[in-house]
């Protein structure tokens, strides 16, 4: 009862503190020595102690030491108070434990320390220091006293040394760099006190050497302050680090106008990537922790203001709705173009009055009633009657010796597009629009998760402050709102933009098609591609949902939602390669449902890869095997126009014609220049699949969507070669988009092979790799990547679009398919 009415004594007199002034500090030590004494303690000596003075002491469990402390603390000026400790002894029983009270903290510590690491290991440190925190105070100047208080209960004496020193450049200045040292015993915090007119700073910490692994903490002030390993993470916002560590600071988030810079150095290095040592986890097993001191910088700078914000999202605005500008600009080109040719023809012909032309409705008008004239001038010698393109879905699918007649027209040694357009323009147009509605559906299905799931992973890291979940380049990470780096995502526009601008291209395209179809034109029933544009409906929607995917991952890019920033690539690849392959085989193509079902494959090993593919030979051996039979598959049923059946005994008649043709009558093939495109694009897989088998890449989905453009481009290439070798030629409009889109490809990739930051590493591995912003003070060299990237998607889809614009006076069946 003695020992609780004193406790409950001391308690009262400590609660008191704040309103008693000095005289209770100093009252309060006098009830503590009467408590020990009354508890057993024998002998309790209280020191006036000095600053800058090195005590050498020792206590045991009859005898505590009490060091009683003064100092002045000015509003106008914050100077920090570190306490040093040093075990001198050797071995002890127990520990030391060392008690600091303050005017509104109290902070405790033992030494040797014990810090525990990954699987339970405990380091032990037998040196420590500390820096006091420091509340604000009302006063212009007042005087404070503070004590520390040592124990223990080791009956053997033990031997310590004590200092207590002042921290005079304990705020740090802005761009002023401040070097100190740290280890896992000795962390060190700094205050910094936002200037007038500065709302948003960066703090940036830097280290010559990787390791030790160490962290960067912001805090508010306010006591304690928790800077040991085990304790750092409780509050504020924080990140690991080996060489550099920055963290945007607002000073809204801090009502005093002022937060603490901390450092802690970690007790292992496996949270930066370091080796994992292997130690037999027993009990009481001590490890030691060797020198794991660090040298670090710190520099405060002001962040950019709400000018560059305005003129970042200007300049991104800008950027894009330049492309609109300039393709209204080239439509009233082409239609003064098309008003003055008419004019002439009208002229030259005399049966129609001239018209007064400008407008675009205009022009279609005329063209509506000089359509019998333009017929006339049409060098096509058969009427949509005789032609192969016009017979009827219903009028031929339906015969009994169809599929024999297709083997006989798809096995003909040089085929016309005429041969391949031989469906019903009606049914393929309602065939190749489902592949823009399944895109559409998909994209709403998939979006919304996806939305949600990135709205809570920046919610996690607000609250939390941990900022390692997310992998952005910290050097140029500009926050706006919740939002932590608001430029990532508004680069993204781009996409989006140029998207709705192709399908607005496209849509137009179609109109005029369609009036054409309307009006039985010739030049639109029986000459040039046959136009069907649901695909480019698929391929400008895929477009809009890469620039919001993209932008949904880079709210937080991290490990877990890497496929949101490449699943739409996959897409757009697979579907610029069924367009191409489409506007030669129109009757052929592959359905959307199968389509779509492939590339959902393609995906799903894409995060197969990145889960299990890392050192994993089981798996990069099955995918490779799949990865080579599925080639062969497709280079298969590509020779024969879609004629061999895909089951179980195609390997089987794989191998007899090999027999047959190659060995037994030493013939070559058949389609040469299908045979060609098939065996360069074997050569590249097979290349492609023993690379990956051999090298292992670490960033998979990265490996895969090279395997698809790789196969893009060669079909490309194909492409054009064989068109040019076809007789045919490449417009004016096109070669510029040819021409522009490779330069604009060229530097994009050069941008997005800079790497500011990879999750395949730890987010400390990872910022090593930040840089500081290169445009406007406001994008980095990612962000550039975004710009140009969507242009030269744009770019690729209007050579997609224009190729073939050569031909749409040419008529069908002297278009080859290659």
């Amino acid at each position: 009862m003695c020992v609780l009415l004193q406790t409950h004594s001391l308690v009262s007199c400590f609660r008191s503190q704040a309103d008693d002034g000095s005289r209770m500090l100093r009252f309060c030590p006098v009830l503590l020595v009467l408590m020990l004494a009354s508890s057993g303690a024998n002998v309790v000596v209280q020191r006036d102690a000095q600053f800058d003075v090195t005590y050498d002491d020792t206590v045991t469990s009859d005898n505590q030491t009490i060091y009683s402390y003064n100092h002045t603390v000015s509003r106008n000026k914050t100077e920090g108070v570190r306490v040093s400790v040093e075990l001198l002894s050797e071995s002890a029983p127990s520990p030391v434990l060392f008690v600091v009270r303050q005017k509104q903290a109290v902070l405790s510590f033992q030494v040797p320390l014990i810090l525990r690491g990954l699987y339970q290991r405990k380091y032990q440190y037998t040196q420590l220091g500390r820096t006091l925190c420091q509340p604000p105070t009302k006063a212009v100047a007042e005087t404070q006293f503070f004590f520390v208080d040592v124990s223990t209960l080791s009956s053997a004496g033990v031997q310590y040394q004590l200092r207590v020193s002042r921290v005079d450049r304990f705020t740090l200045q802005t761009d002023k760099k401040f070097s100190f040292n740290a280890t896992p015993s000795q962390p060190q915090f700094f205050r910094y006190v936002f200037p007038e007119g500065v709302d948003t700073v960066i703090v940036k910490v830097n280290s010559q050497k990787n390791f030790p692994c160490s962290v960067m903490s912001i805090q508010d002030i306010q006591c304690p302050v928790y800077d040991l390993d085990n304790n750092v993470a409780f509050i504020g916002m924080y990140q690991t680090m080996t060489t550099t560590a920055a963290i945007t600071v607002q000073r809204k988030d801090f009502p005093s106008n002022s937060f603490y810079v901390v450092v802690v150095v970690k007790t292992e290095d496996e949270a930066c990537g370091g080796s994992l040592r292997f130690y037999p986890l027993l009990p009481d097993e001590l490890l030691d922790a060797g020198n794991r001191s660090k040298t670090l910088d710190v520099i405060v700078s002001p962040a950019i203001n709400s000018e560059v914000y305005v003129m970042g999202m200007l300049f991104c605005l800008g950027i894009f709705l330049s492309f609109y500008l300039l393709t209204f600009l080239m439509a009233c080109v082409e239609n003064k173009r098309y008003d003055a040719h008419l004019s002439n023809l009208l002229c030259v012909s005399g049966k129609v009055s001239p018209y007064e032309y400008g407008s675009f409705g205009k022009f279609v008008k005329v063209f509506i009633q000089i359509d019998s004239y333009c017929r006339s001038l049409e060098s096509v010698g058969r009427s949509r009657h005789e032609s192969l393109s016009s017979v009827e879905e219903d009028d031929y699918d339906t015969l009994a010796d169809i599929d024999s007649d297709k083997n006989i027209v798809r096995t003909k040694k040089f085929l016309c597009v005429s041969d391949l357009a031989r469906k019903d323009k009606r049914i393929l147009s309602k065939k190749y629009q489902i592949y823009f509605w399944n895109i559409a559906t998909i994209a709403v299905f998939y979006a919304l998760p996806v939305i949600q799931l990135v709205i809570t992973y920046q919610t996690v890291v607000n609250v939390t402050g941990n900022q390692d979940i997310c992998y952005y380049n910290f050097l140029c990470a500009h926050p706006l709102g919740a939002l932590s780096s608001f430029n990532n995502i508004l680069s993204n526009l781009g996409y989006v933009l140029l998207g709705l601008l192709f399908l607005l291209i496209v849509l137009q395209r179609d109109i005029l098609h369609n009036r054409a179809l309307e009006r039985n034109e010739n030049t639109a029933l029986e000459c040039g591609i046959p136009k069907h544009f649901g695909l480019y409906y698929a391929m400008g929607t895929a477009l809009m949902m890469e620039g919001l995917l993209s932008a949904c991952y880079h709210v937080c890019p991290n490990y877990t939602n890497f496929q949101f920033d490449t699943s739409f690539m996959y897409m757009i690849a697979g579907l610029c390669m069924l367009k191409l392959y489409q506007k030669r085989h129109p009757d052929i193509n592959a359905s959307a449902y199968s389509a779509y079902a492939c590339l959902a494959a393609v995906i799903f090993f894409s995060v197969l890869g990145v889960v299990f593919g890392k050192g994993n030979t089981a798996f990069w051996i099955i995918f490779s095997v799949i990865h080579i039979l599925a080639t062969l598959l497709l280079s298969t049923q590509l020779y024969y126009m879609g004629r061999w059946r895909l089951d179980s005994g195609i390997l089987r008649r794989m191998l007899n014609v090999i027999y047959t043709d190659c060995i037994r009558q030493c013939s070559g093939p058949m389609y040469i220049d299908r045979m060609v495109l098939l065996v360069m694009g074997n050569i590249v897989n097979w290349s492609l699949a023993a690379y990956g088998l051999i090298k292992r890449p670490n960033d998979f989905a990265s490996y895969l969507l090279a395997i698809a453009i790789c196969n893009l481009l060669l079909y490309f290439a194909f492409y054009i070669i064989m068109k040019l070798r076809s007789g045919e030629r490449i417009q004016c409009l096109a070669l510029v988009c040819i021409l522009f889109t490779a330069v604009v490809w060229g530097f994009a990739l050069f941008f997005f092979f800079q790497g500011l930051s990879t999750w395949q590493k730890t987010p400390a591995e990872s910022r090593e790799h930040n840089r500081e912003c290169i445009l406007l003070s406001f994008f980095d060299d990612h962000d550039i990547w975004h710009f140009l990237s969507s242009i030269a998607m744009f770019g690729s889809f209007l050579v997609l679009l224009t190729m073939d614009d050569d031909l749409d006076t040419v008529q069908r069946d002297k278009i080859y398919v290659f």
